[in-house]
């Protein structure tokens, strides 16, 4: 298995605002091509203050590279709406305008500051999200933010501890910005906090189901999840998730709560909640364009190890996807299984890649394939938007009702289904027998 080349970084500060070190996984690296960004700590004349001081600050969880990536996408959004499109410089003109290939812009045009965010990683347990994460925090940090990095699983005190360590700053914030709301400990959070702000960012298509569970006023439960029993952790946890839901449901007109949506996802906000939309205008500011290639990639899916999709049914779509266009990589979803990766290259002959950021990311730097297919996830929403201006186009495959295994959620196919026929801009490749078969 392969990923993307680069060099260690050397942590920019010590402390809790530094990653730690990994014995497994992808090591922490440079992104090569790509200069740091300079620090944006100074305001401009005239430019709104920055949410940064005690009482007003701006305060992020995250627990997945995805979820940092949309922190930092809405950071830059909200600079540019609190200092006006004039100081935004070419870079971030519209989705054709991009760095020349390789570099990302420098210092080109006027200085904006930053939205600064003390981004919170609480860190998992899986390592090669955790390398993903820490490639991400360095990033953030080149962008002026604040990174604290919790071992938020670190053990059955690690909870209290963290818990303990962030309180001041949850009472301190006006603004608190989440990448995902069904998470128990981001449910925890939120239940000391009174910030009267809050902002979710996408964790990916699950923003879909948050904003129709919110607007059915339902009880916050992942889509994947099968049964409707409530195990013991759910039971000990309800009183948290309830008042969650009761933080993220905005105030009536008036109100001193607001709630915000910032997505790429294709949803409707219900009645009081702000909705901004996500066209990854920073990571084209960033990177790119990319080199386009003559053959085709494969995105990968972690609907196996979720337990919706049967594995041996998916290698074989993937195997047939790859002959019919023609494909030579494919990007392994972080969660994807070793096992499942080795017989997936071994029946394919696919190169397997193991990204160290995510895809929306990888495919801007490049090089990329001229065709990029996946099967329903986030990226049929997001690498049209990352990708605008470019030649790569996007296709979708749909999950044949056959392929879910007998324990997937009944709800598995609507959503699925959902996901892949609001994707914009995409090419739709509809499963048959023969690619149900192999």
């Amino acid at each position: 298995m392969s990923s993307p080349e680069g060099t260690r970084a050397a942590p920019s500060t010590p402390g809790a605002a530094v990653p730690p070190q990994e014995t497994a996984g992808t090591p922490a690296r440079r992104l090569l091509g790509v200069p740091r960004q300079r620090h944006r700590t100074r305001t401009a004349p005239g430019a709104t203050a920055r949410a940064a001081a005690p009482g007003t600050g701006t305060l992020a969880f995250v627990e997945s590279p995805v979820q940092l990536l949309n922190v930092l996408e809405w950071a830059h959004a909200a600079s540019l709406e609190a200092t006006g499109p004039e100081t935004a410089g070419p870079e971030t003109a519209g989705p054709d305008a991009a760095a020349p290939e390789g570099t990302a812009p420098d210092g080109g045009g006027p200085e904006r500051p930053a939205t600064e965010v003390t981004i919170v990683v609480l860190s998992p347990h899986d390592p090669m999200t955790r390398g993903q994460l820490r490639r991400m925090a360095e990033l953030a940090r080149d962008e002026g933010h604040t990174v604290r990095w919790e071992e938020a699983r670190g053990g059955p005190t690690a909870p209290l501890r963290t818990i303990g360590g962030l309180t001041p700053l949850l009472r301190r914030a006006r603004r608190i910005v989440i990448g995902d709301p069904f998470s128990r400990y981001v449910q925890l959070l939120l239940a000391l906090t009174g910030a009267p702000d809050l902002v979710v960012v996408d964790d990916g298509t699950a923003t879909m189901e948050f904003i129709s569970q919110l607007a059915r006023g339902e009880r916050l439960v992942r889509w994947h999840r099968s049964g409707g029993g409530r195990g013991a952790r759910d039971l000990v946890f309800a009183p948290f998730s309830a008042t969650a839901r009761r933080r993220l449901t905005p105030r009536p007109e008036g109100g001193r709560r607001t709630v915000g949506v910032f997505s790429s996802m294709p949803v409707e906000a219900p009645p009081g909640v702000r909705l901004a939309r996500n066209d990854f205008a920073w990571t084209r500011a960033r990177f790119g364009p990319p080199r386009v290639m003559g053959a085709a990639d494969i995105v990968g899916t972690s609907l196996v190890e979720t337990g919706v999709v049967d594995a041996d049914r998916y290698l074989a779509a993937v195997g047939t996807l790859a002959r019919t266009h023609g494909a030579t990589r494919y990007f392994a979803h972080r969660r994807e299984g070793t096992d499942k990766l080795h017989r997936l290259a071994g029946a394919t002959g696919l190169e397997i890649v193991r990204p160290d950021l995510p895809l929306e990311l990888i495919a801007r730097r490049g090089p990329v394939g001229r065709l990029i297919v996946s099967f329903p996830s986030t990226v049929v929403h997001t690498l049209p938007l990352a990708l605008a201006g470019t030649e790569v186009r996007v296709a979708v495959c749909d999950i044949d009702p056959e392929w879910l295994t007998a324990n997937a959620s009944p709800r598995a196919q609507g959503f699925l289904d959902g996901v892949t026929g609001t994707a914009r801009d995409v090419q739709r490749l509809p499963f048959g027998q023969r690619m149900a078969t192999g």
